[in-house]
């Protein structure tokens, strides 16, 4: 099998784990990082022992060796880099949200259409073996007719007012904080296990922290500075809480609580799908277990177990029973499942089932701005937007 030469921009937080990935795969080359500078990538390109570093990622789009580009930037720089690769015919596989804006992830998703490659957005949730479990079961009437669903996705690590990171600038991680962050894995989460969309909302945002300490140097995400540094406090704009009421194509009701201000929440991500006949629970931090709720006999508990899952899921489970599997392999399953799209020419058909395009990325941004439509509008429901309608007119908040 022909090898794939891969390069990424961007090597911040996330660029460790999806090398990490590609170098799982064993038939991907790593070519190459670029960062803001030469000087800056070539420090991180010695980090993560990748052996070539590039001043900027036009220099590494222009480098043949390279198929594939996998975006890490910030948000507000997306828009540019993705769509600099897709003009050069480079397979894209970028981080989550699309873009900055929904006009900007409606320009993406329009040229990944055109440019007839692979186009990824890492929603790298729907790798769990058990989500896909939980997916199949749907599909196949497991549980009835849908009649709610809801959960929530809660952290902990903006908590203290001296906490900052560039997703906290409109500037640089667009209008929303926490729904655009860590809102968007749950709402693709919710649509992909379901199958259903979301096609109306209420929302009620809150910024807890409204004035935080910020380093004098640009801090990195996830980043703690020294108590001794240099600070001044800014005013924050975008939410750091979020609770939301949904409407479903088929009928179902929901409801999302989002909040990255919570003590003693890591990564808690949950989601129950509750129907007629039964309900499915799964929670992020607990991944190999699936809740399964009945009415009128005892709830079982599903531990992950090749032997035991549904033959769309079986493939997501790479070791035997007993033995866990979590975050980094999930991950590697989505970056499977990219090149294994890559490898056929990003044909639409051969698009594996569970991996998210620049289209369920664009869906997302329609999401988010329903929400933010619906708090500025006092807490009205909103609709969301058709992706296939024609683009209505916006007001100055855009």
């Amino acid at each position: 099998m022909k090898r794939l030469g891969m390069g990424l921009v961007g090597p911040g937080f996330i660029a460790a784990h999806h090398l990490d990935a590609v170098r799982r795969l064993g038939d991907v080359d790593i070519v190459g990082i670029a960062g803001s500078s030469l000087e800056s990538a070539q420090a991180r390109a010695r980090d993560l022992g990748v052996e070539r570093a590039y001043a900027n990622y036009r220099e590494l789009l222009a480098d043949p060796a390279v198929q594939v580009i996998h975006n890490t930037t910030p948000n507000h720089l997306h828009r540019e880099i993705s769509l600099a690769a897709l003009q050069a015919g480079k397979h894209v596989i970028s981080d989550k949200p699309l873009a900055s804006n929904l006009e900007e992830s409606r320009e993406l998703h329009e040229a990944a259409r055109k440019a007839g490659v692979a186009h990824v957005v890492t929603f790298n949730y729907r790798g769990y073996p058990l989500i896909q479990q939980a997916r199949a079961m749907i599909a196949k009437g497991k549980l009835g007719a849908q009649v709610f669903v809801h959960g929530c996705y809660l952290q902990d690590w903006l908590t203290d007012e001296r906490a900052y990171s560039w997703r906290l600038d409109p500037k640089r991680g667009g209008a929303s904080s926490a729904l655009g962050d860590i809102g968007s894995h749950w709402c693709d989460l919710a649509e992909h296990v379901t199958g259903a969309r979301i096609v109306a909302v209420l929302a009620d945002l809150h910024t807890a922290v409204p004035v935080r300490e910020v380093p004098a140097a640009s801090p990195k995400a996830f980043a703690k500075a020294s108590k001794s540094a240099p600070r001044k406090k800014i005013k924050i704009a975008s939410e750091d809480l979020a609770s939301v009421l949904l409407r479903f194509d088929n009928g179902a009701r929901g409801c999302v609580t989002i909040g990255q201000v919570l003590p003693g929440h890591k990564n808690d991500l949950r989601l129950e799908v509750s129907g007629r006949e039964a309900s499915l629970a799964w929670r992020q931090e607990q991944p190999n277990d699936l809740w399964i709720g009945h009415h009128a006999q005892p709830n079982t508990v599903l531990t992950r177990d090749p032997a035991l899952l549904d033959p769309a899921a079986r493939g997501y489970a790479h070791l035997p029973a007993g033995h866990p599997e979590a975050w980094p392999d999930a991950f590697r399953n989505l970056i499977a499942d990219a090149y294994a799209w890559i490898r056929q020419g990003g044909a639409p058909a051969k698009k594996p089932a569970a991996l998210p395009t620049f289209a369920d990325g664009y869906r997302n941004s329609l999401l988010v701005d329903a929400m933010l439509r619906s708090h500025a509008a006092g807490g009205a429901w909103q609709d969301v937007e058709d992706p296939s309608a024609t683009p209505r007119k916006r007001g100055a908040r855009g």
